[in-house]
């Protein structure tokens, strides 16, 4: 109503806002763009789409830290749910599992790395294997190697890339409990956000995929554990 007397010529701003009992900043006010809030929900779309098990932490974290937006985190919340982000993947009933044993924890780079074998099939349905190692202090991927066959020397020429074996280092070897996969979540973050969306005609697709996904990893893709 203030608008439309102004519009009219009836009063200034000031005495309009007086009238209606406003205050002029709120006359004055604009809504934010809307092509911004388009810009946030293609972002969100694209990067769900790429990525179909990040939720809207990852989403977040991505956008903040790697691309440099400084959007609120409530307005992109907003956002994802308005577009039902948030209801593309079903929750399952977890069972109740007695807390694991905590593992020891790093204070530095190279004091504890994990390390673990994963396999899957080719579209011809020959299987292929990959051996996994992270830098447990920082989560950095040091190696994913990928073969048809990972025999013992092969592990250990993979290994020597990084460092001497670990006989020869004094390194200690130590198991995950048996049935605590969390304890070495770093494989599964490798099968959900890589080959569970791919499938693969040689075993040259999957080593140079796995070097592309490994950079991504350390360079661009955030970190929950470390809220990076």
């Amino acid at each position: 109503m203030a608008r439309k007397a102004v519009a009219a010529g009836r009063c200034n701003i000031r005495l309009a806002c007086q009238t209606f009992s406003i205050s002029e900043t709120c006359y004055r006010y604009q809504a934010k763009l809307q092509h911004e809030n388009a810009e946030i929900a293609d972002w969100l779309v694209r990067l769900t789409h790429n990525q179909r098990n990040w939720g809207f932490g990852l989403c977040y974290l991505y956008l903040r830290n790697v691309k440099g937006f400084r959007w609120n985190h409530k307005r992109v919340y907003r956002i994802y749910r308005s577009l039902e982000l948030n209801l593309r993947i079903k929750p399952k009933k977890r069972l109740i599992r007695e807390k694991p044993e905590p593992l020891a924890v790093p204070e530095a780079v190279n004091q504890s790395w994990s390390m673990d074998f994963m396999h899957d099939q080719l579209s011809d349905g020959r299987t292929y294997r990959l051996f996994n190692v992270i830098d447990d202090y920082n989560r950095e991927g040091l190696i994913i190697d990928a073969d048809f066959s990972l025999p013992a020397d092969r592990v250990i020429r993979s290994l020597e890339q990084l460092i001497a074996w670990a006989k020869k280092q004094g390194v200690a070897i130590n198991y995950i409990q048996p049935g605590k996969p969390q304890q070495n979540a770093y494989n599964r973050t490798i099968r959900y956000d890589s080959l569970s969306h791919y499938l693969f005609d040689s075993i040259a697709e999957v080593q140079d995929f796995a070097t592309r996904w490994l950079l991504t990893y350390n360079n661009e893709r955030p970190n929950m554990t470390l809220g990076v």
